[in-house]
């Protein structure tokens, strides 16, 4: 792969990562909202249920993204959020329910709460991958050269 290509993925992957960071979030404030009454059941389901699909296919793509360029530790990371999405997708569970939606609130929150940690850890991977190959990319190769000799 091309170190052009590389840099490419790597801003691809930061700017999916970033808005699936703030979908997520998204997500977690109007729960909060819902649990302290500031809106009413129907809108908060309304609002989480209009940003789902959208989150899990953004998941997708950046899974199928690290797996298409053979990046199998960033890969391996989004693997089980992108499973879990097509589990409850598969079995119509994807969409919060405005009759239920009390009732499950705290397994919701948790199950947000867990997913921006993956997607924090997978934000700081991919700031520390994109700074990485922008550097090489801007070395010479003299650079590159003193750095593989392990002088340094």
């Amino acid at each position: 792969m091309s170190w052009d290509w590389e840099l490419i993925l790597w801003v691809w992957a930061l700017v999916s990562v970033m808005s699936l960071v703030g979908l997520c979030l998204y997500q977690l404030i109007t729960l909060s909202d819902l649990e302290f009454d500031y809106i009413n059941p129907f809108d908060s389901s309304a609002r989480i249920n209009a940003v789902v699909i959208p989150e899990f296919l953004l998941q997708a793509l950046l899974c199928a993204s690290f797996l298409l360029t053979w990046h199998w530790f960033s890969f391996l990371l989004a693997l089980p959020v992108t499973c879990y999405h097509l589990n409850l997708y598969l079995k119509r569970r994807h969409l919060v329910d405005v009759t239920e939606i009390f009732r499950s609130l705290n397994s919701e929150k948790k199950y947000r709460i867990i997913k921006l940690a993956l997607y924090v850890t997978l934000f700081v991977i991919v700031i520390y991958r994109l700074v990485l190959t922008a550097v090489t990319l801007l070395m010479d190769d003299e650079d590159v050269n003193f750095i593989n000799s392990g002088t340094l």
